[in-house]
């Protein structure tokens, strides 16, 4: 028997219809998003083979959100980039390191979301000084941007420094001598920024 604990097995048949074992109910999309952001825990299964199609599924809700007007969260540009990491040597990484980023980033998020709470206007005399919380947030909303910007900036790759193919080793670098190596050292110190940003929101 299954524990309360164990995510609810929702599967998916050949006619793409979704059914929550659950709640013996048929489900849309936009039911296992309101799922997602309640937190309640799931996996979608293919109600024909078993298999495990809860990242497809996950997927497709995002495009689903992605396409409603007014809605559209990912940049074109942090689209671009992650394309680009499909297929680069830095595709192992990528996966951990945005795993690692969101959940730091929900961790800040729910430490504003008190601060918030406590500085809402509650009378008319506090109207006055709502000016302050929104500064706040605005300048949350710079941090937030600028600490996932930087964490996708870490593995934009060096641009090439000969023609098409991958340059020889023997190949002198475009710029001054042991140009690659300071690059190379500044990325290294970039991470190592990033990896104490994220031990501290820890």
């Amino acid at each position: 028997m299954a524990s309360k604990d164990d995510p609810v097995v929702i599967k998916k048949y050949a006619n793409r219809r979704l059914y929550n074992t659950g709640t013996s109910t048929y489900v849309t999309l936009e039911d296992l998003a309101e799922m997602v952001k309640k937190g309640e825990n799931f996996t979608v299964q293919d109600a024909k083979s078993g298999d495990d199609i809860t990242h497809p599924v996950l997927t497709q809700i995002i495009f689903e959100l992605e396409n409603k007007e007014g809605q559209n969260m990912l940049p074109v540009s942090f689209l671009r980039q992650l394309i680009s990491f499909y297929g680069d040597q830095m595709q192992m990484v990528v996966p951990s390191f945005l795993e690692q980023s969101m959940i730091a980033f929900a961790r800040e998020q729910e430490r504003f979301r008190e601060q918030m709470k406590s500085a809402l206007p509650r009378t008319p005399m506090d109207m006055m000084n709502v000016a302050t919380p929104m500064k706040a947030l605005e300048e949350q909303a710079r941090r937030n941007v600028e600490l996932f910007q930087n964490a996708m900036r870490m593995f934009t790759p060096f641009p090439p420094q000969g023609g098409a193919g991958s340059p020889a080793p023997e190949e002198p670098a475009r710029g001054p001598a042991g140009q690659s190596g300071e690059e190379l050292r500044e990325l290294k110190e970039q991470i190592a920024a990033m990896q104490r940003k994220i031990d501290r929101l820890g």
